[in-house]
């Protein structure tokens, strides 16, 4: 009997991430079809078995426009939407629980609205060098508590008190 590998996905608005956690995989075989179906077949891990991956997505896909890279500790894919449109509320058509092996890939992940920001262009970062322009503190200006302290008094030591 097959076993089926560890599979990370992510997604934006027009692709799906999808990372096959399956190192040293030999003869990947990778069917896609337009109607949003994913069959993988390959042998690898440590006991070099047989792992099987069958998943039907929740829209349809752009098998021309996707793309596969093989790595030596996983198979990445970038799975092209049909239609660029809002994020699909999950991955897969049947609607449930997620499968066990299937998690979301965090490093990889973006809301919508993060999405949106980075198309508008809009950088937080951008608002640091903002404050040289608005008026900011100027740095090289001496501060009136920046001049020096008078010294103090000479006078007998105090005593310490015991009690």
């Amino acid at each position: 009997m097959s076993k089926i590998p560890g599979t990370l996905w992510a997604q934006r608005k027009d692709c799906i991430y999808l990372t096959v956690d399956l190192a040293d995989c030999k003869n990947p075989q990778i069917d896609l079809d337009e109607e949003g179906k994913i069959k993988f077949v390959g042998v690898g891990g440590t006991t070099q078995e047989t792992y099987e991956l069958e998943l039907e997505f929740y829209g349809p896909i752009n098998k021309e426009d996707s793309k596969i890279q093989f790595g030596q500790r996983n198979i990445f894919l970038v799975i092209k939407k049909k239609e660029e449109g809002p994020h699909w509320p999950r991955l897969l058509k049947a609607s449930g629980k997620a499968p066990h092996f299937l998690k979301t890939d965090f490093n990889l992940w973006k809301d919508e609205d993060e999405e949106d920001e980075e198309a508008d262009g809009f950088d937080l970062s951008s608002m640091d060098a903002m404050a040289n322009f608005a008026g900011g503190p100027d740095e090289d200006e001496a501060d009136s508590d920046d001049e020096d302290l008078p010294d103090l008094e000479d006078g007998p030591a105090p005593t310490p008190t015991t009690e």
